[in-house]
């Protein structure tokens, strides 16, 4: 039986940092299965999901911890097992529009009141080519109750959107 490990770890950002944490799985006999990281402010931060033989799972947190002797700070949490209530739907959609506060806090509000839950976030904010304003984008990727009816959950968003003046863009949804 397998282990899923998922570690996530912030610290000051500088080379090596991601070859010293896979040298460690690597040599515990894990498989990287997926992560994400990024530089924010200086800052290295990221997250990890490991799988490894459930006997060494231990063995694997230890050498994972000696990190932290190196200046990084990592929670390591074991993988819940996936859920049997029904087969949520895949929705993935992209926003962009002009940045300002409340445009994650009000997508993530109308997610909820659906029952969805958010797979997978990433936003940016970069300059606009023509004006120079600040542009706000977000690629999201949502896990939809079967139960959930797909015309109401577009519906609202497409409300929303106008509402917070960005475009939305959703994907065909797809069954797990």
């Amino acid at each position: 039986m397998n282990a899923s490990l998922v570690i996530t770890l912030i610290g000051n950002d500088r080379p090596g940092l991601v070859n010293a944490l896979a040298a460690r799985a690597a040599a515990a006999g894990a498989n990287w299965l997926e992560s994400s990281m990024a530089q924010l402010a200086g800052k290295f931060a990221g997250i990890v999901r490991l799988e490894i033989a459930e006997a060494e799972a231990g063995k694997l947190e230890a050498a994972l911890r000696e990190l932290e002797s190196e200046g990084l700070r990592l929670t390591i949490e074991r993988g819940a097992a996936a859920s049997a209530a029904g087969t949520p739907r895949t929705t993935k959609f992209a926003v962009v529009g002009h940045d300002r506060p409340g445009i994650v806090r009000e997508i993530s509000a109308a997610l909820a009141r659906h029952g969805a839950s958010i797979s997978k976030l990433e936003t940016a904010c970069e300059n606009a080519s023509f004006s120079g304003e600040p542009l706000f984008r977000a690629s999201i990727e949502v896990q939809v109750p079967a139960s959930v009816q797909p015309a109401s959950l577009k519906a609202e968003l497409e409300t929303l959107a106008n509402e917070l003046m960005v475009d939305l863009n959703l994907e065909d949804e797809t069954s797990n």
